[in-house]
């Protein structure tokens, strides 16, 4: 009876055995990373087309993980090739001198229902902030999804200089939007 009673608690902790993984490998073409802003009171959509990532989450140890992403400005697609040219331009992203922006992640807080707050640093043209970006985790196999979005404001990163400092044309408000899609090895 002994045995049978081991055999019967193995056997129930293996399903949760098998479902604890570290979600490590990013798969770019799967994921992106996209933003939302008003210009003149519309809302406009754009994205970016590179990026690149480190990741580790293992949803049984969420203050464990940590992740690194570096977005290519000069990847940036607002839709319009002319658009692009501007926003990469010294006023708006820079990018001949700041190429990249970062994301650093700190401490992660689990709060339920597959939801999580994600803190870290973000860096854009060499201006770094706290953010709190709030996450779901849908996990499928192997293979798992982070999606959420938060939003930053564009004057903190110096994102519009010159005429485009004022927000009349451009709101300051910033939504970024992203589904991280990775599996474990």
């Amino acid at each position: 009876m002994k045995r049978f009673a081991i055999a019967l608690t193995l056997a129930a902790a293996l399903p949760f055995a098998a479902q604890a993984a570290e979600f490590n490998q990013v798969h770019a073409d799967k994921s992106s990373i996209a933003f939302v802003y008003k210009q003149m009171g519309v809302a406009v959509d754009g994205k970016f087309r590179k990026f690149s990532s480190q990741l580790s989450f293992d949803p049984a140890k969420p203050t464990a993980a940590k992740a690194t992403f570096d977005v290519e400005l000069a990847s940036v697609d607002t839709g319009a090739p002319e658009g692009d040219e501007e926003v990469a331009g010294k006023p708006w992203f820079n990018t001949k001198a700041f190429p990249t922006a970062q994301f650093v992640s700190g401490p992660v807080k689990a709060l339920g229902g597959n939801r999580y707050e994600v803190a870290g640093k973000l860096t854009i043209k060499g201006k770094t902030q706290d953010v709190v970006v709030p996450a779901t985790f849908t996990a499928q196999g192997n293979t798992g999804v982070f999606d959420g979005s938060f939003t930053i404001r564009r004057a903190d990163f110096s994102i519009g200089e010159g005429a485009w400092a004022k927000f009349d044309i451009v709101a300051n408000d910033v939504q970024i939007k992203f589904r991280i899609t990775a599996s474990s090895k």
